[in-house]
């Protein structure tokens, strides 16, 4: 049902963890669901420096979490911009139709830090990060476990 590279991030997760003075943090998700993802950012130069998460939920949430953090880490900010739930399946080797709401949380969650960022910086995010959207889990999407 999942591939080696789904279970080996869900396994041994890459970058887990908080970073205290991050530059920019940022929570999606849905508790009612049970899948909620946060993201801390480190930036130097506009280029992120490090890159942490926290995830709630299923096996695939811990797996997206972790592939949108090794994707993301060492880029610019404007490359981590360009991060789509599809790249994070495709980088996974897949994942099951009713789990793929966890790589658009994935994708919502690295847009949210970024968002962060910019509004500490004093600038409105939403013109460069996008509207974000509160409801990644549609019709069907399977939650829990």
């Amino acid at each position: 049902m999942y591939s080696e590279k789904v279970m080996d991030h869900f396994a041994h997760p890459r970058n887990v963890g908080e970073i205290p003075d991050a530059d920019g943090v940022g929570e999606v998700g849905n508790a009612k669901c049970g899948d909620v993802m946060k993201m801390f950012l480190k930036i130097d130069g506009n280029v992120i420096t490090d890159v942490k998460f926290k995830t709630f939920g299923c096996g695939a949430a811990i797996a997206t979490s972790s592939m949108a953090t090794e994707l993301i880490k060492g880029k610019s900010i404007d490359e981590a911009l360009q991060l789509t739930n599809k790249a994070v399946v495709e980088a996974l080797d897949g994942l099951p139709p009713v789990k793929l709401h966890c790589s658009v949380l994935a994708e919502q969650a690295v847009k949210a830090a970024l968002a962060d960022y910019y509004r500490r910086q004093g600038v409105d995010p939403e013109p460069i990060v996008g509207k974000l959207d509160d409801d990644v889990h549609g019709e069907g999407a399977a939650c829990g476990v």
